[in-house]
């Protein structure tokens, strides 16, 4: 019995060496803020490793595990508990546009993008991060968020809209692409 138990603690931790940074990158686009992601990857681990005999032989444990992520930070949102998911405004600063293969532009241009994802509903975050980010089908990501598929295309569509509407995103985007 003490060899199956330490065979599924193995298991377990090189699953999560092989999946942590992928399952921080989901959570920090999710929650917007390192201390808050790495809050939700410690309690989506912590509930998987209780179910890990289910959890590992699943048909695609990964996806079983980004379910639960989706699902803790769906009830953290229910609970109306804040998320910072940029600093504060400062649009009054101005901004020297780089080259593209520069590290600060990139830096900034990521501070666009999660400035642009912290003004939409967590529904349509949640579908954005999982389809253009995480790269998922419309089915994977359906699963992951526990809805059907025209729910996912919906919520996409709309935030994709919504990101496309913001000026500041749509400036990086324009100005990056020219040079």
């Amino acid at each position: 019995m003490g060899d199956r138990k330490e065979a599924r603690d193995e298991e377990f931790q090189s699953f999560v060496i092989g999946r942590w940074p992928r399952l921080m990158r989901t959570a920090f686009l999710l929650t917007g803020e390192q201390h808050g992601a790495e809050d939700l990857v410690q309690s989506t681990l912590e509930q998987v490793y209780v179910a890990w005999r289910r959890v590992g032989s699943a048909d695609d444990p990964e996806a079983y595990v980004r379910r639960v992520m989706i699902n803790a930070h769906a009830r953290k949102h229910r609970r109306r508990l804040r998320e910072f998911l940029a600093p504060k405004d400062d649009s009054g600063l101005v901004r020297e546009i780089a080259d593209t293969g520069d590290r600060m532009a990139q830096a900034e241009d990521r501070n666009a993008l999660l400035q642009a994802l912290s003004q939409l509903p967590p529904r349509q975050r949640e579908a954005v991060v999982l389809r253009y980010w995480e790269d998922l089908t419309e089915t994977q990501t359906a699963e992951a968020m526990g809805c059907s598929v025209g729910s996912v295309k919906s919520n996409a569509a709309k935030g994709i809209a919504k990101l496309r509407a913001i000026p500041g995103l749509a400036d990086v985007v324009t100005q990056r692409g020219r040079k």
